[in-house]
This record gives C-alpha cells, sequence and structure tokens, in this order.
C-alpha cells in the first residue's frame, strides 16, 4: 500500500478471535469467558494510514500512537471504520470510535 502512488490508503487488520496454542494444555479457541485464557480473549490489531490518508481525513498520526497504548475492544470497530472514512450515520457512536480523538472537526 505505501508504494501505491496517487492513493490515499489505509489498511486495518484485526482477528475476529485469539486462539489457544498448548497454553496450560488449552487448546483451540471458544472457551466460556470464565475459564478462557488471555490468549483466546486478546487479539492483535493493526492499524497503518499513509500520511495522505492522514491529511485527507484529518488525522493526527501522534495521538494515534498515543490511542494505540489504550485497550479496545471489537465493539469499537464498526464506529472506528465510520470514522476514519468520514461516513456519516445516525448508527456511528463517537464513544465507540478510537480515532475519533485524534481527529480534526471538519
Amino acid at each position: 500500500l505505501k508504494g501505491l502512488d496517487g492513493f490515499d490508503t489505509g489498511l486495518l487488520y484485526v482477528s475476529d478471535h485469539g486462539e489457544s496454542l498448548g497454553e496450560n494444555n488449552m487448546y483451540l479457541h471458544g472457551a466460556p469467558e470464565l475459564i478462557a485464557p488471555k490468549e483466546q480473549k486478546e487479539v492483535p490489531m493493526l492499524l497503518w494510514l499513509s500520511k495522505g490518508f492522514e491529511q485527507k481525513f484529518g488525522l493526527n498520526d501522534v495521538c494515534l500512537r498515543e490511542q494505540a497504548k489504550a485497550d479496545a475492544s471489537h465493539d469499537q470497530l464498526f464506529s472506528s471504520l465510520l470514522g476514519l472514512l468520514d461516513v456519516k450515520s445516525v448508527v456511528y457512536d463517537r464513544r465507540k470510535d478510537f480515532t475519533a480523538v485524534c481527529r480534526k472537526p471538519n
């Protein structure tokens, strides 16, 4: 994506679930919340935005890097994507947009 000249690009990756790979003799995923180990509940997320994307949508890179240190949830994904792409919708919830505090109002 970085090499696509003339395009303002971004990538958001988040796994849909974690996986136990034998830690404490537990395998696979989907254990009940009460006994599920962190390997099943904590998943990776990666957000990469080109400088052009950041400028076009008024995003502050330093702020986003600070936000990355905070816990996030799958519950925030929908509103965060709407916010990132400046989609106007009645279902958008700014409280669930982990990028909202890093965006300049337009």
